[in-house]
């Protein structure tokens, strides 16, 4: 009986040992991970729970704190990789943030809101773009003009998601507008210029109407 009761008392006395080891092992990750995630160091009650209870709690902690870790950062490369696609269409700088680092919720929350930004901006540039091109390929069209620029071949012939909606490249645009818009006005003052001649020279001439 004495020896049983020994070996009783000397497991009680390892499973104590395992469970502090645990629980200081625990509260050292609890505190990295509290600084990682911007939070307030998680405080236990000693006196309100066993050893058992106290483990276990922070054990359960740990794992919803990792949770949080693994889904902030999955979040943020999501957000990274959301960006770097914005940034190759507008040509624009990514936005800052520690990849290393894991991210705050204000962090997180601010980089959606800035992604929600340049969506809308790549929003207005593509629609722009559109209008654009579309009057574009109508005057050339009416002009008989051939595309003879690399630039104006990507804005007539290139795949419109292709198209890279820089500030630099929309002002280009505009300006290959106007451009085309000037030729055919000035086309249109010469051939109503041209008209009036030949109406006053069928005047002079006294040309019949059905011949006109």
């Amino acid at each position: 009986l004495q020896s049983l009761l020994d070996m009783m008392v000397a497991e009680e006395e390892s499973l104590k040992e395992r469970l502090l080891k645990s629980i200081a092992v625990c509260r050292k990750e609890l505190d990295t991970l509290c600084r990682e995630l911007q939070l307030e160091p998680f405080e236990v009650r000693e006196e309100e729970s066993t050893i058992l209870q106290m483990e276990k709690n922070l054990r359960t902690r740990v794992e919803v704190m990792l949770k949080q870790k693994r889904e902030r950062k999955q979040e943020l490369k999501t957000l990274q990789e959301q960006d770097r696609d914005l940034c190759d269409l507008l040509c624009t700088t990514p936005f800052g943030i520690d990849s290393n680092a894991v991210p705050s919720l204000e962090d997180l929350d601010r980089y959606r809101r800035h992604l929600a930004a340049l969506t809308e901006e790549k929003d207005q540039r593509r629609e722009e773009f559109v209008s654009s091109k579309r009057q574009i390929i109508l005057l050339m069209e009416e002009l008989d003009h051939t595309p003879d620029t690399s630039f104006e071949r990507d804005v007539v012939c290139e795949d419109e998601e292709a198209f890279c909606l820089s500030l630099d490249n929309i002002a280009a645009l505009q300006s290959l507008l106007q451009q085309l818009e000037a030729r055919r006005s000035l086309n249109e003052a010469v051939c109503t210029e041209l008209r009036s001649r030949i109406l006053a020279l069928w005047e002079r001439l006294q040309v019949p109407e059905e011949e006109r």
